[in-house]
């Protein structure tokens, strides 16, 4: 975690849009370095900052460049992220070492978060959040994203949680943690590649400035989860979703894949088993979340 030794690095534009009043939406950077291949990734991460920029936002986004905490990378620093050899993927447990060692990395939606929110911005765009893994009794494996969330008073709008998790067990655990979960246009709840996961959400919102409201009206520090589902028309075929998606389990317990690596290898194991569909449906979705959190930021 960023101490005093450690001090967040704001760029100038990000610092004199906060300073000013002017909406600014957080990006993380793990999913420019681990998310989307070679060379999507780069395209990607400079279309999403095109994206804010259109919509009247100042894009911030969120990296550790040798060793500094950064909200507001440069152009030259995105590239970096996007085709730097083994870029690590830092949550916010891994910023200090990250930060003793001068390292780069790319940053988790926790430590996105984090970052962002202690730099005094309140809304975060990103693709899907982490969050229970199946067979996460024997194995406690539960995402960082939940309980730095339960802290962390930003609107985050995403296309639910990765399909890969327990999206239900996830959804207890969020309500367990206080933090809220709203759907946007929709009572369902999205499942990333799938327009609804199977499982419904208390409360809805159907403008930028409703889901604006929510995340003014907070009363503790805690963060708002707006879920922006991807229109159905966009959504990766439901049947061949769930199928390779347990061919892709299979392979990870037959692998003895554990820990960070289960998210990256599942994600590719769609990519490849899809024929490139499930990669189109996580570009979709992404660019559609980054459009409306610059939405929601202009109504803060």
């Amino acid at each position: 975690m960023p101490t005093a030794g450690t001090p967040i690095r704001l760029r100038p534009e990000v610092a004199e849009a906060l300073a000013w009043g002017r909406p600014v939406v957080a990006l993380e950077s793990t999913l420019i370095a681990h998310g989307v291949p070679q060379p999507e990734n780069l395209a990607l991460a400079r279309e999403l900052e095109a994206i804010v920029d259109s919509e009247g936002g100042v894009p911030a986004t969120v990296g550790v460049i040798r060793g500094q905490p950064t909200v507001g990378l440069t152009p030259d620093e995105v590239e970096r992220i996007a085709t730097g050899a083994e870029i690590p993927k830092l949550s916010v447990r891994d910023l200090g070492p990250a930060a003793a060692r001068g390292s780069d990395g790319a940053t988790t939606v926790a430590a996105t978060a984090l970052l962002a929110s202690r730099a005094g911005i309140r809304v975060f765009a990103t693709g899907g959040l982490g969050g229970v893994h199946r067979e996460a009794r024997d194995t406690w494996d539960e995402s960082g994203d939940l309980t730095t969330l339960s802290r962390t008073p930003i609107g985050v709008v995403c296309a639910g949680v990765k399909s890969i998790l327990d999206i239900g067990a996830t959804l207890e655990r969020l309500e367990t943690l206080n933090v809220s979960v709203i759907g946007y246009g929709t009572n369902r709840f999205p499942g990333f590649f799938v327009t609804d996961s199977g499982f419904t959400v208390d409360w809805s919102v159907d403008t930028p400035g409703e889901a604006a409201e929510v995340i003014k009206a907070q009363v503790h520090d805690a963060g708002v989860v707006i879920a922006n589902p991807v229109p159905p028309s966009d959504q990766l075929d439901p049947e061949l979703h769930w199928r390779v998606l347990n061919d892709g389990l299979t392979a990870v317990r037959d692998q003895r894949i554990r820990g960070k690596a289960i998210t990256p290898f599942l994600l590719e194991y769609l990519r490849v088993h899809t024929g490139g569909a499930s990669l189109q449906v996580n570009l979709t979705l992404v660019k559609a979340n980054a459009r409306l959190a610059t939405q929601i930021a202009a109504a803060l």
